[in-house]
């Protein structure tokens, strides 16, 4: 296969997906802290509270619209950029993808609708309910697209047969309970929530800054600060998880992320900074803290991360297994009513390391005429991008912190010094509302670049996986994935930007009615401080 091909298709995938991600955290997020604001309206039968909940459901809408539409797209794009993929592990793949259509995503937006249109129609706690089943739904669809992905850097619970082929299920539990699925569902929907909190945190500091919806926006940014700042703890925490996971399932990106060519003594530490050189095989300049990395890895100090380069070696030893394995998988299928149990025992016993073999389908058409040097370039070829995973891993983290560190402050303030925010802290607020979706764009990079080269680690590699398309078809499809994203992005955050403006709807004028009931106590405003009083 054509290497253009592969990259392109790649390219393709990657716009799609990325664009995708920029409305599924704050989807993910908001319908949350939509459900808990008007939890809040329910408890107390403040219209205030109806008034926010409708306000920010309407943001919730618009970015829930076009995040469904960018979905439906990648999965068609399964069958079409890659089909191999699609057929080699379909059974298993293709069970979360349904289980998310038809539990997670038809109660999504069964409710969506009732959400907008039953206002006058439900009562207060039946509608209440249908927010949070909003909400649930929301977070299932991430539930179940997480379990699938978690499978591809993963493959727990599944077989290769090699009479059809394909990888086939062998417990839908293991795949369910996928160690890594579970981390990365948990780490991601905190980080949506953590992106929806700074969002509505910015737009709420921009309304205070301008002296408009004063009341609807210190609600806010009470509800926003405490439920980001608890999201941004648990990405942190769950970010450790991570590392730990990855740590003795996928090494490889585990090292990568380090920029670690060699196996240090334990406990390994961590590269605040450097530069990767990966001709060289070095890390120039690099800034170590002691320790670090083997407890994130090994959660000890005396186990040890592998290198990248003993790594490499391993991988050398997986593709002569491969081979192994490949040799018996040909013997199987050419005798298939008379397979010796010779040729099935060295099949079983070899089959792990199957796709390693297949690497060498990039350099030769049967990988048991492959010669030592292509060996050795296969084995090479299992080291991700080291540059572009080290520092998108860097980036996200100081982001990450950034964000925490911004979420504290609103939280302290709010809470312990009566809400007087300095105009400078509400411009900052204004300011990081892009971060949480270059945290979690950087996330995805690193996730997805450090598993190359393959698409089901271990198992599958990306240049097995595409269709057999020409680059012209791609490049078109490409171009037009482009414009049509480019004209839906123009389209949404235009409405979002619209609403912004507009800010809430006033069924009873109901804001001029508190500032009126309450002016006295949006006291000590002297042109540099927006005093912002708690407790009501």
């Amino acid at each position: 296969m054509d290497l253009d091909i592969i990259e392109l298709s790649r390219l393709q995938f990657a716009m799609t997906v990325l664009f995708h991600f920029i409305f599924v955290p704050l989807t993910i997020g908001l319908s949350i802290i939509v459900a808990i604001m008007e939890t809040v309206y329910v408890m107390t039968n403040r219209p205030i509270w109806r008034q926010m909940t409708k306000f920010w459901g309407t943001l919730f809408g618009i970015n829930f619209a076009i995040g469904v539409g960018t979905g439906i797209t990648m999965e068609f794009q399964f069958g079409m950029n890659w089909a191999y993929y699609s057929q080699y592990v379909g059974d298993i793949f293709g069970a979360p993808l349904a289980i998310e259509g038809l539990m997670a995503f038809f109660l999504e937006a069964t409710f969506v609708g009732l959400f907008f249109f039953g206002w006058d129609k439900l009562s207060k706690v039946k509608h209440l309910m249908v927010a949070w089943l909003v909400a649930i739904g929301s977070n299932f669809s991430a539930l179940w697209i997480l379990i699938a992905n978690g499978w591809m850097q993963s493959p727990v619970g599944a077989e290769f047969n090699p009479m059809t082929m394909r990888m086939e299920m062998t417990s839908f539990f293991d795949v369910l309970f996928n160690e890594v699925a579970q981390v990365k569902f948990v780490h991601t929907v905190s980080a949506g929530y953590v992106t929806a909190s700074v969002f509505v945190l910015g737009v709420s500091c921009w309304y205070l800054l301008r002296g408009r919806h004063v009341e609807m926006a210190r609600r806010s940014i009470t509800i926003a600060s405490s439920f980001g700042l608890f999201a941004a703890v648990s990405v942190v925490v769950l970010g450790d998880e991570s590392g730990y996971a990855a740590g003795h399932s996928q090494k490889m990106k585990l090292a990568a992320m380090e920029a670690m060519w060699e196996t240090e003594p334990a406990p390994a530490g961590f590269t605040l900074v450097g530069w990767p050189d990966q001709e060289s095989h070095e890390t120039h300049f690099a800034v170590h803290i002691p320790y670090v990395m083997g407890l994130i890895g090994t959660r000890s100090l005396t186990g040890e991360i592998p290198g990248i380069n003993d790594l490499i070696k391993e991988a050398e030893d997986h593709i002569r297994t491969g081979i192994v394995a490949y040799d018996a998988m040909i013997k199987i299928r050419s005798d298939r009513h008379n397979i010796s149990p010779q040729v099935q025992e060295q099949f079983d016993s070899h089959k792990k390391y199957l796709g390693y073999a297949l690497l060498l389908k990039a350099y030769v058409d049967d990988p048991r005429e492959a010669t030592e040097e292509q060996i050795i370039k296969a084995s090479l070829d299992t080291v991700p991008n080291v540059w572009i995973v080290f520092w998108s891993f860097r980036i996200m983290v100081a982001v990450g912190f950034t964000l925490l560190g911004v979420l504290l402050y609103f939280f302290f303030v709010g809470s312990f010094r009566r809400g007087a925010f300095p105009r400078w802290a509400l411009r900052m607020g204004l300011l990081v509302i892009p971060l949480p979706w270059l945290a979690a764009q950087l996330g995805w990079v690193v996730a997805e670049m450090g598993r190359q080269p393959w698409t089901v680690d271990g198992v599958l590699p990306t240049a097995l996986s595409v269709s057999e398309l020409s680059q012209t078809q791609l490049w078109i499809t490409i171009v037009i994935y482009f414009l049509v994203y480019s004209v839906l992005f123009y389209f949404a955050f235009g409405l979002m930007m619209k609403y912004i403006r507009k800010g809430p709807f006033e069924e009873v004028d109901e804001t001029n009615k508190w500032m009126a009931n309450h002016k006295k106590r949006l006291n000590g405003n002297d042109g540099n401080n927006i005093v912002i009083t708690p407790g009501e």
